[in-house]
């Protein structure tokens, strides 16, 4: 049953507030969930929404908005739960973050607005992530309008680019459409949404979430265009000459993968962990036949990797029938980078961990195909530049292991395509765009956030590049129109 709460928060008794228990997020029977891809996470009921917003102390210093890399008025939509006022809530977010249901869903709260929590010094965070998520699918569910309820500026006539449908786009995209000017959003792949559904699995990030999203922008006048590789359909110089764009966002995100380079990658059955998931998730592998996309269905599979892809290509080759599914990792489990909750997840679904052990060779049966892998045992040194402890292999400790299945997992780099066909853009060593704090690059005009700047980081990372990087790109239109007038 909801509690019954006063419209003010200074109305509710402290110790009430101390004394109710965070809510659990319900969630798929892990035995069941291990062989389809629907939603491990289901969502709190409205009732468990609003126990969870009533356990929020309302700080005089929200520290929870400082932790937020967007901002959102945690507070704010905190009350409008209470007040049971969910489509209010969902509106609020919206005015900071293009995309709550995601966000709710994937990023990593508890490292970011949960871990400064005041609520969370003695007692358990304030789940912020799953009220976010929980508005954000009552809103979709219940008529919420999010291009009804904004006002709709007057046109500046003016036209951005954004180049990748990321996380990074979406959030440029979505600020600068509110400010009147035309923005065209080009996606290189045949579905928008960037690592959102090439890297994600359905049963994280349901694809029917992102394709709400989009939707949503559309609807607000945010024009698609999939199929358009920039760099090579056109360049930069191109879509600025010859289109008529004033200014150019590049959210083309890190998906050039990185492999260990030791024998045995090119074999058949090793895949990158970006092929193995853009199989999967953007062409729907895990419903072959129905969608005719080969993929691999192994008995013995390892992922070697310790963050949130790895755990999400060994939870998807468990779903595709693997009798062994295992994490190999040189480092313990303490220094994994992957999130708490899919590392628990993962576990609960059967996947094995093989923590501080490193593959130094991927061994071929005649045919070309991988059937074992040599590896090492480690041990930990002393930290590295990372600040994590270094893996020293452990003298004498090489066995073999069979398997007939692997996927790389050990990062990501930056798409090289636009420093190759546009060399006024300034890279670093690694590849990455070099732009400053406001997302401003080298070439007049062009701004870049994302991955593609800082690297693999987190979805809702790149979404406050991206929007700082559209205040900039507004200001900029603003001293371009000043100084042609």
């Amino acid at each position: 049953m909801i509690r019954e709460r006063p419209q003010s928060f200074n109305e509710v008794p402290m110790k009430e507030r101390l004394t109710i228990p965070r809510q659990e997020m319900p969630e798929q029977d892990a035995v069941e969930r291990s062989g389809n891809f629907l939603e491990v996470n289901l969502g709190l009921t409205p009732e468990q929404a609003v126990i969870e917003a009533q356990r929020c102390i309302e700080c005089k210093k929200p520290t929870c908005m400082d932790g937020c890399p967007v901002s959102i008025k945690i507070p704010d939509f905190i009350q409008l739960i209470c007040n049971q006022d969910f489509i209010g809530a969902a509106d609020k977010i919206k005015e900071d973050n293009s995309l709550p249901a995601i966000c709710g869903r994937v990023c990593p709260q508890e490292t970011q607005c949960e871990e400064v929590c005041v609520m969370g010094k003695r007692f358990e965070p304030v789940a912020i992530g799953r009220l976010e998520r929980f508005v954000a699918d009552y809103a979709m569910n219940h008529g919420g309008s999010d291009a009804k309820t904004i006002e709709k500026p007057e046109p500046t006539g003016q036209k951005v680019a954004i180049v990748g449908s990321g996380p990074a786009g979406l959030a440029v995209a979505s600020d600068l459409i509110k400010e009147g000017h035309e923005v065209t959003v080009f996606e290189a792949l045949h579905e928008f949404g960037g690592v959102l559904v090439y890297g994600i699995p359905e049963f994280r990030l349901p694809k029917v979430i992102l394709k709400e999203e989009v939707a949503s922008l559309e609807a607000m006048g945010v024009k698609f265009v999939k199929n358009f590789i920039v760099g090579r359909t056109m360049t930069i110089q191109e879509l600025m000459a010859e289109e008529g764009f004033d200014a150019v966002f590049l959210g083309l995100g890190a998906g050039l993968p990185r492999f260990m380079n030791i024998p045995g990658e090119n074999l058949n059955g090793v895949y990158s962990a970006n092929e193995f998931l853009t199989r999967s998730n953007l062409m729907r592998g895990y419903d072959f036949p129905e969608w005719d996309t080969p993929l691999y269905r192994a008995k013995h599979a390892i992922v070697v990797g310790g963050g949130n892809t790895a755990m999400d290509a060994v939870r998807t080759a468990k779903r595709l029938g693997a009798e062994e599914a295992s994490i190999v990792y040189r480092r313990s489990e303490e220094e994994m980078p992957a999130r708490n909750e899919e590392i628990h997840h993962a576990k609960e679904e059967g996947v094995e961990f093989m923590n501080l052990v490193n593959p130094i060779e991927f061994i071929s049966d005649d045919q070309g195909s991988v059937v074992a892998a040599k590896c090492l045992r480690m041990e930990l040194g002393e930290p590295d530049d990372s600040g994590r402890r270094r893996p020293v292999p452990m003298e004498g400790s090489e066995f073999i292991m069979d398997v007939d299945m692997v996927v790389i997992a050990v990062g990501n780099g930056s798409n090289p395509l636009i420093a190759q066909t546009t060399p006024e853009i300034d890279t670093n060593k690694w590849g990455n765009i070099v732009a400053d704090d406001d997302g401003r690059t080298s070439m007049e005009g062009v701004f870049a956030g994302g991955d593609i700047v800082s690297g693999g980081a987190t979805v809702i990372l790149a979404m406050g590049q991206g929007r700082k990087s559209a205040i900039a790109i507004n200001e900029y239109l603003r001293t371009k129109v000043g100084s042609t007038s």
